[in-house]
């Protein structure tokens, strides 16, 4: 690991990555806990480079906040990073990141800090706005990590980036926890054992707006009703604010229609606490990835049909893009091209009562039986690693995943398209078996003139392929349970993966 102080430094040591490979980047203030480790170690999972900025920034605080006293341990830190195998650590000092003399400052739309920690902390979120900005600038990272836990900041920075067209994917990472429920943050240590005790019911709170959530109670004031009477059981908490918000928007909803945010802060002695939970209505998401020849397709379509959910075949969408491409005879490196191509095409998913289940159409035009031509299979991964085509195809797949009720296969559903995805499986199996599996799909088509060896080296390299490239690179979800499907029939993996929906989601 190398440290870097200076923006200098910095930068002439990422300038050789900036074009090659892919850079996580997980910004900081230090003072590093599980939640910090934990996002780390998703941004080592899915990316080549990883940078982790500390910097306590003092543009955050107000005048009577704790910035003189936020906890400290540069040293530590600087040893937990190296040893969970972060490339570069970038720790430069307020001067550098020009906090000493008059900038311009990123302002955040008022709606979204006009509520939440906003109303006590005046300015604190032109604060991180402009810092975060300043450090995507330096470190030009293909992908940045946050914590749900801050879910303002997460909102915002969100919004950030899509309005100023930051060329950055936000990947949120979910809220780690002690055994007690309590969320993990750097100022946990300020507090006694006895006060870390007394702050385990905003979590306690929090659930019990979840349980009156899932017996069907939507209206906003009757959760938060739930959740402070549950907080009154500890008198010792000053609560600051109690809210339920939209959670992209940050707006206060008076009721759920699909999802809202319930928030809250409190003091526990001096010391400031935050945490949060979403309440969704809508169906269970399943979220299946994998490498190519797994036996996603078959097996997604059929966990679908068991559940009554819409099957997602967003291989089936990269193919239909990938069969566009060609019939336009747009070359699979020019990506300019196909960006203005997409602009003006609808692609479209319907269910049939025929076989297959699942009809795909580009411009009206049926292409279901098109996209799975050995042409089509060889050149995907080419066109689906392009940032245009993932674009277009994650604001669709997600807008299908608002209500849930989906079941989808692909490369990184469970790492992006789908992160809060009630259940996620890495569906697998060794070369060999896929090899074999495709050969007998080809057969079945009509191709004879493909040998299972040549088969072979053709799946190892779309594997390198995909798990390399630097847009949406296929890697397993940190909490995906793993299916090797060698040796397995199609029906032992689709009651495999029904076993473990029973087991993990909740019956709507």
């Amino acid at each position: 690991m190398r440290l870097f102080k200076t923006i200098a430094g910095l930068q002439a040591e990422l300038r050789q990555y900036w074009h090659e490979q892919s850079i996580g980047f997980v910004p900081t203030m230090g003072a590093l806990h599980e939640g910090h480790l934990s996002l780390m170690r998703r941004a080592i999972a899915e990316n080549e480079i990883v940078v982790v900025s500390i910097f306590i920034n003092p543009l955050q605080f107000a005048p009577n906040e704790d910035l003189e006293n936020y906890p400290r341990s540069r040293e530590q830190d600087a040893q937990l990073c190296e040893e969970l195998g972060v490339r570069v650590l970038f720790a430069p000092s307020p001067e550098t990141m020009g906090i000493a003399r008059a900038q311009t400052t990123i302002i955040p739309p008022p709606e979204m800090t006009s509520g939440l920690c906003s109303s006590r902390r005046e300015g604190h979120f032109q604060g991180v706005a402009t810092i975060v900005t300043k450090l995507f600038n330096l470190v030009r990272p293909t992908r940045a990590y946050f914590g749900e836990k801050d879910a303002q900041q997460l909102a915002i920075i969100r919004r950030l980036v899509a309005d100023l067209n930051i060329p950055v994917e936000i990947r949120p990472c979910p809220t780690v926890r002690e055994a007690s429920g309590l969320a993990c943050s750097s100022r946990n240590q300020y507090l006694t054992p006895e006060q870390e005790e007394n702050a385990t019911v905003l979590f306690r709170s929090l659930e019990a707006a979840r349980g009156s959530f899932q017996k069907g109670e939507r209206n906003a004031q009757t959760l938060m009703t739930a959740a402070k009477t549950e907080l009154q059981t500890v008198p010792e908490i000053e609560l600051e604010y109690l809210e339920l918000v939209d959670p992209q928007t940050l707006i206060p909803l008076n009721s759920i229609e699909t999802s809202g945010l319930l928030a809250i802060a409190a003091r526990v002695g001096t010391t400031r606490l935050i945490d949060n939970i979403q309440l969704r209505d809508r169906e269970p998401i399943v979220a299946i990835d994998g490498p190519a020849g797994a036996g996603k397709s078959t097996v997604t379509r059929l966990v679908a049909e068991a559940l009554g959910f819409l099957y997602l075949d967003t291989g089936a969408m990269y193919r239909a893009i990938a069969w566009l491409v060609l019939e336009k005879k747009i070359a699979l490196d020019d990506e300019p091209a196909i960006a203005e191509c997409l602009e003006s095409t609808t692609l479209t998913l319907r269910r049939t009562n025929s076989t297959p289940p699942l009809q795909v159409s580009i411009d009206n035009t049926d292409v279901t039986q098109a996209i799975r031509t050995p042409q089509v299979t060889a050149n995907v991964s080419a066109v689906a690693k392009l940032s245009a085509v993932r674009q277009v195809l994650l604001k669709q797949q997600q807008q299908w995943g608002e209500k849930g009720g989906i079941v989808a296969e692909g490369r990184d559903i469970g790492t992006h398209v789908f992160p809060n995805a009630e259940l996620k499986i890495f569906l697998t199996a060794s070369a060999q078996e896929r090899a074999r599996r495709r050969l007998q799909d080809l057969a079945h088509q009509g191709e004879t003139q493909i040998d299972l060896e040549q088969m072979e080296k053709e799946i190892q390299h779309r594997d390198y392929i995909d798990s390399t490239r630097k847009i949406a690179p296929l890697c397993k979800a940190p909490d995906a349970i793993e299916l090797v499907t060698d040796g397995l029939s199609i029906e032992e993996v689709t009651q495999a993966i029904l076993k473990l929906y029973a087991r993990h989601c909740t019956t709507f």
